[in-house]
């Protein structure tokens, strides 16, 4: 099988695991991945979906973000700022998990306010101002205040 061009992925991955003193069998059933996708994707054979690189960062105590840069996933240049503060803000142990999408949310929608979005400058189709400056519902169903509401239908 020839090699991907996520060599720098796996090589990443096993130094985190080795620094995490997991064996590869441990850090898979960890990740709830098979030993031998999680070897493959270390030797770099395999490209992992963001789901499992979410699943073996969250066993591995590491920002899935990082590994979504390293796997190709995210545009390191571009998304270095939004990847590094959403890095702080994942990584932050006096905060809970619901705490961290929430103050996340938050960040997005203020990203999308200045004009970015997930990755990449936003075009005009976020959501409006209103005359008073309130944030109005953008495409999603998602205001800047508020999660997500329902609509009736």
């Amino acid at each position: 099988m020839a090699s991907l061009n996520v060599g720098n992925l796996g090589e990443y991955l096993r130094e985190q695991r080795r620094n995490a003193q997991l064996s590869l069998r441990q850090l898979a059933d960890a990740a709830g991945v098979s030993n031998p996708y999680l070897s493959q994707i270390e030797r770099g054979l395999r490209k992992p979906s963001a789901e499992v690189l979410q699943q073996v960062a969250k066993a591995l105590r590491i920002s899935a973000e990082t590994l979504y840069v390293r796997a190709g996933i995210l545009d390191a240049e571009r998304d270095r700022d939004e990847v590094e503060t959403r890095s702080v803000i994942l990584a932050d142990p006096s905060l809970n998990e619901r705490q961290k999408q929430v103050l996340l949310q938050i960040y997005e929608s203020f990203r999308k306010e200045n004009g970015f979005g997930i990755g990449e400058p936003a075009d005009d189709e976020g959501g409006a101002q209103d005359e008073g400056g309130a944030q109005e519902a953008d495409t999603d169903g998602h205001d800047a205040d508020a999660g997500p509401r329902r609509t009736a239908g």
